[in-house]
């Protein structure tokens, strides 16, 4: 049986109409159901619900031979896994924002400060233009630090840019592009390769 990592939330709905297509019923995919696996009806897979953040650790190391997840929690895990895939739903961006009119964020004399719940991502984007940054971790609501003095700009998911505008805010650069991918575990990939690889290229494949 192979085991699939799945982020419960808004992800498990776009995902839902190809999991049928894999054999998973309704009620395996109901969320209201507080089982956390589930198996499909001729019981080749079964589903793992987790926390979006955990699913590339349950799949690197094997607890999960393959799962799905946002490309921004598995840039930020760096996990070791195999992608086969982009699934193309889920799109959005990973940004820099800042309050309106203030592109310019920073301040003379000062490191610049950047509030995010991606801090190894955000590290390694300034890094890469030789700019040095404070990093300040918060798990949510991050649009408000730089309203309330805690940073100068943010680094978040920006999806319609709704969020940002209601709080002053807007898009200063795109980090990078976010949507949902495959990953598989390596070891796994070699010791079920044929069926693996079918469960995952029926998953990449768009329900008519």
């Amino acid at each position: 049986m192979i085991t699939l990592a799945i982020p419960k939330g808004r992800l498990l709905e776009k995902l839902a109409p190809r999991l049928r297509g894999v054999g998973f019923s309704d009620d395996a995919l109901d969320e209201r159901d507080r089982r956390l696996l589930r198996s499909n009806r001729d019981e080749s897979a079964r589903l793992l619900l987790l926390k979006p953040d955990d699913v590339p650790t349950y799949v690197e190391h094997g607890a999960a031979d393959a799962g799905v997840v946002g490309r921004d929690v598995l840039l930020e895990r760096n996990a070791n896994v195999f992608v086969p895939h982009d699934l193309g739903i889920g799109r959005c961006r990973l940004a820099v924002a800042a309050p309106v009119g203030q592109r310019d964020a920073r301040r003379e004399g000062r490191v610049l400060r950047v509030a995010t719940k991606y801090p190894t991502i955000t590290t390694a984007h300034f890094a890469a233009k030789g700019e040095e940054v404070e990093v300040i971790y918060l798990g949510g609501s991050v649009e408000i630090a730089p309203l309330v003095g805690l940073a100068d700009c943010i680094v978040d998911i920006v999806e319609t840019g709704e969020t940002l505008r209601q709080n002053g805010l807007e898009v200063i650069e795109t980090v990078c592009d976010v949507s949902a991918v495959t990953v598989a575990n390596r070891v796994s990939m070699k010791l079920q390769r044929a069926a693996l690889q079918a469960l995952l290229d029926a998953l990449s494949t768009e329900p008519r």
